[in-house]
């Protein structure tokens, strides 16, 4: 039996070598391969040994031989096929252990030429794997150390793979060489100035209950770029499966948080925030999110910025919560919540929070792809336009309104005051509908002065501002831009409002 070795990625290949040598596998190298496995005392054969024709073109002509190709295409049960081979003095090659040049890798670095990138596309290595993969009846292809330890034990245990495990790994080898060559083309047609195709590739991480519905199926994918930010990568430690909504939710709550630096809690639900705080501490922005919305959190998500700790696991304990996330938790905390078995708990890593990434929604027939809504602007007393300037009070409020508004249903309208939402109205069809939902909410609550409101996008017409005074809002914060702004500059100089325009407006659909 022979295993031909030529790999990028060299984790684990002497000791997969030495086992396989171990079982009487004659070894096939090359290059970097065979120089590696030689110095760690195997017996290597090399590959110009096997074809009679050296490595040229600088190493980019080794393995496209008929003595490696024909090794591996021909059917072992196929009469003819096995003539030719034995005609032209073609042996055997059971085995292909092979991974590729790191191309992604290298057109990611900066400074990258053309040349450096074309230097990095594998020929003869895809051409293996797809020759090997093809014969998946008689050959066995290996493309990920993770398949090392597998692919022994079967050897180990019937002198070969199972059909089964070689059918697995074909389909393996034929995904490597996909992924890889979608990096290749899209790096080309950038460089030749093609039109944009896009290339996703996305692995599943389990299969769903039902989507939003019972009567929808639905899985779930996570991106193969890293994403450490991300409720695809976090580690569950508790609690029942996650639903397609729960994830939903879970990623709308991470994206609030993605906003904090200071000590902040929000609870969520059906995507929009229900109640958020930033806090002294983990626990106090719990109990300030908690008290902006004791209705809507029942059956929510939480999200913490801030470990969470015992104190707060057992404030949190007697509210009936779907999941609670934060980037750990105390092993105390972990205690008190797991009396709560179907509780979700995610720990998620809050490194990268800003980090630029696509957004993806999918149309019936198509893709929308835009660049993700990371930007947040710092405002800025410059950016005040009536005559009444905000009191530092003021200022730290519309920051934190801003910050909050731009992650509601549009329309979106949030009325906060100390640092904590006190209404939130999202998603109607007019922006006087969400403010009046916001403020409502906020009276409710017996707040009735000192109030900030902020908007996602622009006031058309004055009537959110005499609306907003007659609930005790000092200030409003919006992006302006509408044709009319100087009627709600007008009318706020006239209730002596402050306003601020960012310039910058966050529609959410």
């Amino acid at each position: 039996m022979k295993a031909l070795i030529s790999v990028s990625d060299k984790t684990g290949v002497v000791e997969f070598a030495t086992s396989l040598k171990e079982m009487g596998w004659e070894i096939i190298a090359t290059g970097g391969t065979m120089k590696m496995l030689r110095e760690a005392g195997l017996p290597v054969t090399g590959i110009s040994d096997v074809t009679g024709f050296p490595e040229i073109c600088g190493g980019r002509v080794k393995t496209l031989h008929p003595k490696v190709h024909g090794a591996l295409l021909g059917r072992r049960d196929n009469a003819d096929d096995m003539k030719a081979l034995e005609e032209n003095g073609i042996g055997l090659i059971d085995l292909v252990c092979v991974n590729l040049y790191p191309f992604e890798a290298t057109v990611a670095k900066e400074g990258v030429t053309l040349a450096d990138a074309i230097e990095n596309i594998d020929i003869g290595g895809p051409s293996m794997l797809r020759s090997a993969a093809k014969n998946c009846a008689s050959v066995t292809v290996v493309c990920d150390p993770e398949d090392y330890t597998k692919v022994l034990e079967e050897i180990a245990a019937e002198g070969n793979t199972t059909p089964e495990t070689r059918l697995r790994l074909s389909a393996k080898a034929y995904t490597h060489t996909a992924v890889y060559d979608s990096h290749i083309a899209e790096y080309m047609r950038r460089q030749a100035g093609l039109p944009e195709k896009l290339f996703l590739t996305f692995d599943e991480v389990q299969s769903l209950r039902y989507g939003e519905n019972p009567h929808q199926k639905a899985k779930f994918y996570r991106s193969a770029e890293e994403y450490s930010f991300s409720v695809a990568t976090a580690r569950q430690l508790q609690g029942k499966e996650l639903s397609y909504n729960n994830i939903q939710d879970a990623n709308a709550a991470l994206e609030i948080v993605s906003e904090f630096e200071e000590p902040f809690c929000v609870g969520l639900k059906h995507m929009n925030p229900c109640g958020a705080a930033v806090g002294a501490d983990v626990l106090d922005a719990w109990t300030r999110a908690y008290e902006a919305d004791k209705v809507s959190i029942y059956g929510g998500i939480v999200a913490f910025n801030r470990p969470v700790n015992v104190e707060t696991a057992r404030a949190m304990k007697p509210i009936f919560l779907e999941i609670v996330m934060a980037p750990s938790f105390e092993p105390e905390a972990l205690e008190v919540l797991s009396t709560k078995k179907n509780l979700r708990l995610l720990e998620v890593k809050m490194d990268n929070r800003g980090e630029k990434r696509r957004q993806l929604v999918g149309v019936t027939g198509g893709l929308l792809v835009q660049d993700a809504d990371t930007e947040s602007l710092l405002l800025t007393e410059a950016m005040c336009v009536t005559e009444k300037k905000p009191t530092p009070r003021e200022m730290a409020d519309m920051n934190f309104g801003w910050k909050i508004v731009k992650h509601v249903k549009s329309n979106a309208i949030v009325v906060v005051k100390d640092g904590a939402t006190l209404g939130v109205g999202a998603g109607q069809m007019n922006r006087v509908g969400s403010a009046g939902i916001a403020l409502e909410q906020a009276r409710e609550a017996g707040a009735t002065e000192g109030l900030v409101l902020a908007s996602d996008g622009f006031l058309p017409f004055d009537d959110t501002v005499e609306q907003a005074s007659r609930y005790g809002v000092t200030a409003i914060v919006q992006p302006g831009g509408s044709i009319r702004d100087e009627d709600s500059v007008k009318k706020a100089n006239e209730k002596g409002m402050v306003m601020l325009f960012t310039g910058m407006r966050h529609f959410k659909h």
